[in-house]
C-alpha cells in the first residue's frame, strides 16, 4: 500500500495499520514467552503486574476485556506460567466475548489462581473438558487439546489441582491447593 499510493491520507493509514498490527504481535510475543518459555531459570520469580502487562496486551485485540484483581508482588514464575495458560483457556469459553477475571489468593508461596469468564454463549470447550485432567487414551493431542492438556501438566508439576467448571452463567478454570498445602 505504501510503495503504489502517493495518497498521504492513505499513506497515514497504513501506517496505523502497520504500527497497531506490531504492536498487537509485540504484545502476544511477549504473552508467549511468560506462558510457554522458561522465563527465567529454576525457582525465579515473576511479577504479577508484569504478567498483567502482558494479559493486557494479549486482550487488546479481543473481544474480551480483562479485570485483573491479584496483589501487587511477586509469585514463582511457574505459577505465572500456569495463570496465563489458564487465561487462554477462558478466554475460549467465551468464543463471542465477555469478561475474563483473574483472581491470584491466599498464601502466595501456594496461591490459588481462579480466571472466571463470563459472556454471551459461555461454556466449557470440548477439549479442556477432555483434556485438563489429562490425555484422553482414546486420541491423540490435536491443536486444540494441546492448550488444555499442556495447562494441566503445569497445574501438576506444581502440586496444585485444576478445575474447569460452569458456575451459572460464568466459566470458571482454578487451580488451588487444598488447606494445610496439599493439593485439592
Amino acid at each position: 500500500m505504501l510503495a503504489d499510493d502517493d495518497d498521504p491520507e492513505m499513506r497515514t493509514h497504513a501506517m496505523e495499520l502497520i504500527t497497531r498490527s506490531a504492536t498487537q504481535a509485540s504484545a502476544k510475543l511477549q504473552f508467549a514467552r511468560l506462558c510457554f518459555g522458561a522465563a527465567g531459570s529454576a525457582g525465579a520469580e515473576l511479577d504479577l503486574q508484569d504478567a498483567k502487562a502482558v494479559a493486557e496486551g494479549l486482550m487488546m485485540g479481543e473481544r474480551a476485556t480483562l479485570t485483573w484483581e491479584a496483589p501487587a508482588a511477586t509469585i514463582g514464575k511457574d505459577y505465572v506460567k500456569l495463570l496465563l495458560n489458564m487465561i487462554l483457556i477462558g478466554m475460549a469459553a467465551i468464543p463471542r466475548g465477555g469478561d475474563v477475571s483473574v483472581t491470584v489468593e491466599g498464601d502466595l508461596a501456594k496461591p490459588t489462581l481462579r480466571v472466571l469468564s463470563t459472556g454471551q454463549a459461555a461454556r466449557i470447550p470440548e477439549e479442556t473438558a477432555k483434556f485438563l485432567g489429562g490425555r484422553d487414551p482414546d486420541r491423540f493431542l490435536d491443536a486444540r487439546a494441546a492448550q488444555p492438556y499442556f495447562t494441566g501438566l503445569v497445574a501438576r508439576s506444581l502440586g496444585l489441582a485444576i478445575d474447569a467448571r460452569m458456575d451459572g452463567e460464568t466459566f470458571v478454570i482454578e487451580a488451588a491447593f487444598a488447606n494445610g498445602g496439599e493439593s485439592i
